[in-house]
């Protein structure tokens, strides 16, 4: 891939970044919507699948229910696959993605999905030229294993999907995008999501990896707290130390400071469903996935006796606990 069309994608996360690729590679786009009784929960994520083995290439839709904990993986031909190159409209056989709409038409044994959901006011992650995305200036490097976007922190939801023949109506629901692309997911990491505060217009998106790097590793970590127009910063590349990580069966506790504020998340852990993720191989279930955590969020500025700007708990939450989370851990 040319330099200039290296930058250009830089600067669309969004788009797809798979043409010129060679195998292994993998790139997927997440769908959270929650309906606005908050009674129907789902992850709708597509993508493609380009294994060292030629005979495992294919394109994929999963959907998973947040509410029962079903996940059906609809495979299609890799050929199935369609992405405009200068902007962000994937296609998958009758489906459509965009960052404003989906269109579905799955049809097969084991799940019949149609319909049509649109989304208003997205706002997603800040791009600047020294910071081009949620990754900051990792997002420019050629080498990564794994990258990552967040296309929307939150939005408002609208249309209604027919699932099995039963109509789900999403409007005034809320939502949430986000997507992942490169060789394979991490040998360990923490993800957690929410959008469901008391207040509308708040969103916190965290993860914390175990991510390879020029022939070894480090434990690297993104947290974006969405808040009153302001989206607070924790990442490793703005040197934001994690004061805390501690997991135990019931909860995962962290606490992570930047230059202003220092931020307190607990969150509920909850039963999972293993969603198949990427290796260089095979798409294995390996993502174990939940809609029904509880996050509690406090942001409190660094000023000696200040009083938190925000205490609230995020309900509907995603959360992810997955393959070698123990090196993951700072008490």
């Amino acid at each position: 891939m040319n330099l200039a069309r290296y930058v250009q994608l830089t600067f669309h996360p969004e788009r797809y970044h798979g043409y010129e690729k060679t195998p292994p590679f993998f790139e997927g786009w997440y769908y959270k919507m929650v309906s606005a009784d908050r009674k129907t929960r789902c992850a709708i994520i597509p993508g493609i699948f380009l294994s060292d083995d030629p005979a495992r290439h294919h394109a994929f839709i999963q959907v998973f229910d947040g509410i029962s904990g079903r996940a059906t993986y609809h495979r299609f031909p890799a050929e199935a696959f369609e992405a405009d190159k200068d902007r962000f409209s994937v296609r998958i056989g009758d489906n459509h993605f965009t960052h404003d709409r989906i269109d579905l038409a799955i049809a097969d044994d084991d799940l019949r999905v149609s319909g049509t959901l649109r989304f208003q006011g997205v706002t997603p992650w800040p791009v600047t030229l020294a910071s081009p995305g949620i990754m900051g200036p990792f997002g420019y490097l050629q080498f990564m294993e794994c990258y990552h976007g967040v296309l929307g922190l939150d939005h408002e939801v609208e249309g209604c999907l027919m699932i099995d023949d039963v109509p789900h109506d999403f409007t005034h629901g809320r939502g949430y995008i986000e997507k992942d692309w490169g060789q394979s997911f991490p040998s360990g990491w923490v993800w957690m999501q929410s959008n469901h505060f008391a207040q509308p217009g708040i969103s916190l998106t965290a993860s914390i990896a175990n991510i390879p790097f020029a022939g070894t590793s480090f434990i690297g970590h993104i947290v974006g707290f969405w808040h009153q127009g302001t989206l607070h910063r924790f990442t490793t590349y703005l040197r934001s130390p994690t004061e805390k990580l501690d997991i135990d069966v019931t909860h995962v506790e962290w606490v992570l400071r930047n230059r202003t504020h220092r931020l307190h998340i607990r969150a509920q852990r909850a039963d999972t469903t293993p969603l198949p993720g990427p290796d260089k191989i095979e798409m294995g279930k390996r993502v174990p996935e939940t809609l029904r955590s509880q996050i509690e969020v406090t942001l409190v500025p660094l000023r000696r006796g200040s009083e938190p700007e925000f205490a609230g708990i995020g309900e509907c939450a995603a959360l992810e606990v997955a393959g070698d989370w123990e090196r993951l851990i700072v008490r």
